[in-house]
């Protein structure tokens, strides 16, 4: 269907990606991964025509319905619901044929054009948008509500329902879940699943990718790479190519060393010169390796908190309520140190304004929020990028916050977040989502906090940040509340699971499946007061007993563990003593007369040693294997 023959894209005078061949195909499912500013959002720009390549050819095949999301949404007055339903553009113009038709009173063409009608599904057409909208994440009576009543945010959801309202042969999909809550971002992966088109997907979001795409195209050093399989599967292909390209790159270095060393040494003279030119012609000829690049270029982390009081944060009898309406009731929580809360729950459900409460942008209508002396807390939210400091630097934001620190100190500081040379002075006015959300990042870890509340902190992070945030939240010292959508975040870094629903805030007794399963619950409740029972292994209390019984077997097995971990310990302490005797037998003067009391000592101590090392090794060895069998 879309044909690429060699195709060089570039920027300016940057090239993007050059002499890339791919043809794809009805029902194909690609991941198109790469850093920022490698050329992702080019790509999509070139298929839907809006950039022509500078070199080779693309094309599509004749007739072919694409459909993507607008960035963009006016202030229009029209209903949610007929906004979305402006996605299918062959029903729009349908309707239209019918309206003047009906005024010619034409009944001829009336008939053929309510025979299409029917043969396109027109006749559900509403009621389709109405299951988009309400999957992603709005109410019923929001549909009739006009677009402009909507935050920006929510605009998106409807460009996003609009682009999937459109039957289309192909779907390019950016970022699709940047504006979205955890249980919009299951009901979407699950609709994609069952897409008919071929699906195009831009996102940093592994999980999503894991469930949606059978293959990636990786962008990087001016070219896209192919890989088949989900993006857990890509990641370890590349990197044990990368591993291949460092040791054929360090090999290639060795020998490049080696023949400049020749060249060097006997260029001028005349006996070698012929074979000093034989040598230059073969580094000319040679296809140079690049090394392999795989260290993210972020760097950062959480210093100590030190004194941490306990509990660092209360809530007592808490109560909020938005107008009439009741958010939270009868909240009662201690959070203490080392608590790691991830907070779930439906989108309007309270998570956003028990976060708030927490980190004192909202007070309580009824209760308290008690504080402890000595609590710092460091609060991510998204508005707080809207309330950065356009005219100001990275650097500036920084001595807002210490005035003695140096410039060394602060550049420092910002290069592990990616701020680089001239970027760190800059303005932040030209900087993309993804850099402010950096920065508001950067400026939370610097603040030193003991309690991290972070609702959804990886919108507009790419793949390498989201690692550097995990990595640097799972080293975390302090007590943490998160609020994500993105699922490998809450599995990485969070050790309970909260469920914030009906007003109240409790424990959640299982995984994310589980929730999984409790919002598919909650939905078929809603839709006809009906209860399905999952069944088998796949219930709540299987899986719980699943889990218990896993617990159970780890803990049978520690003891075994401990004994091979123990004979490791032993097995490093003797291989040392080996190593120790071996240099003390290497000797020359051990062996003159004078040290042959000596001599003999050692090699009695090197016999007792080998002994031994093969004894605790062969029970080591008895012992792990017997643990992987179990």
């Amino acid at each position: 269907m879309i044909y690429f023959d060699k195709v060089t894209l570039r920027r300016g005078k940057k090239v993007l990606f050059a002499d890339f061949s791919l043809t794809i195909h009805a029902k194909d499912n690609i991941g198109i991964t790469g850093a920022n500013g490698t050329g992702k959002s080019s790509l999509f720009a070139l298929i839907l025509g809006r950039l022509e390549e500078d070199k080779g050819e693309f094309r599509c095949k004749s007739k072919l319905s694409m459909s993507h999301v607008a960035q963009e949404t006016p202030a229009l007055g029209m209903a949610a619901v007929d906004y979305v339903m402006l996605g299918d553009a062959e029903l729009s113009a349908l309707q239209e044929k019918v309206s003047a038709a009906e005024n010619k009173q034409d009944g001829i063409a009336l008939a053929k054009l309510h025979e299409r009608m029917d043969a396109i599904g027109g006749y559900q057409a509403r009621a389709r948008a109405g299951q988009l909208l309400k999957g992603l994440g709005f109410k019923s009576e929001q549909e009739v509500l006009p677009v402009s009543s909507f935050s920006g945010g929510w605009r998106m959801r409807l460009n996003l329902a609009q682009a999937l309202m459109c039957r289309s042969d192909v779907l390019l999909l950016d970022e699709p879940t940047n504006h979205l809550d955890l249980e919009a971002v299951l009901w979407l992966e699950k609709w994609l699943k069952n897409y008919q088109g071929a699906l195009l997907l831009i996102s940093h979001d592994r999980e999503f990718l894991d469930s949606t795409i059978t293959s990636v195209a990786h962008l990087e050093h001016e070219k896209i790479n192919l890989y088949t399989g989900n993006y857990t599967a890509f990641e370890q292909r590349r990197a044990e190519q990368l591993a291949l390209q460092q040791s054929a790159y360090e090999k290639q270095q060795r020998e490049v060393e080696h023949m400049q060393s020749f060249i060097t040494r006997f260029k001028a003279k005349a006996t070698k010169a012929k074979q000093a030119q034989s040598r230059i012609k073969a580094l000319e000829r040679m296809q140079m390796i690049t090394p392999a690049h795989v260290d993210s270029p972020f760097s950062f982390a959480f210093e100590s908190t030190g004194y941490m009081p306990n509990p660092l944060l209360q809530l007592q009898k808490v109560n909020f309520s938005y107008g009439d309406r009741d958010i939270l009731e009868h909240i009662s929580l201690s959070f203490l140190p080392n608590d790691r809360i991830g907070l779930l729950g439906p989108n309007g459900a309270g998570k956003s304004t028990l976060i708030k409460l927490l980190a004192g942008e909202t007070l309580p209508t009824t209760g308290k929020v008690v504080i402890s002396k000595g609590l710092r807390i460091g609060y991510f939210a998204q508005h707080q990028l809207e309330q950065l400091d356009a005219k100001a630097s990275p650097m500036q934001h920084l001595f807002a916050l210490n005035a003695d620190l140096s410039e060394k100190e602060a550049r420092l500081f910002l290069g592990g977040f990616a701020f680089h040379g001239d970027m760190a002075l800059e303005p932040i006015a030209s900087f993309s989502g993804g850099e402010k959300a950096r920065l508001v990042l950067a400026l939370l870890v610097f603040q030193k906090p003991n309690l991290l509340l972070m609702d959804e902190p990886t919108n507009h992070l790419d793949l390498d940040m989201r690692l550097a945030l995990t990595m640097a939240l799972q080293s975390f010292e302090g007590a943490m509340v998160l609020v994500s959508h993105d699922r490998h975040l809450l599995k990485t870094v969070c050790d309970s699971l909260w469920l914030v629903s009906q007003q109240k805030v409790e424990t959640f007794d299982g995984d994310l499946t589980d929730y999984a399963d409790w919002l598919l619950q909650q939905r078929l409740a809603e839709a006809g007061n009906v209860k399905v029972e999952a069944s088998g292994e796949h219930t709540q209390a299987a899986r719980k007993a699943k889990r218990k019984d896993d617990a159970d077997r780890r803990k049978a097995l520690q003891p075994l563990r401990n004994k091979v971990k123990k004979l490791e310990q032993q097995l490093d302490k003797l291989h040392s003593k080996e190593a120790a005797l071996n240099d003390a037998l290497a000797d020359s003067k051990l062996y003159e007369d004078s040290e042959k009391d000596r001599l003999i000592r050692l090699t009695s101590e090197h016999a007792a040693i080998k002994q031994q090392l093969a004894e605790v090794e062969e029970e080591w060895m008895m012992l792990s294997e017997e643990l992987e069998q179990v």
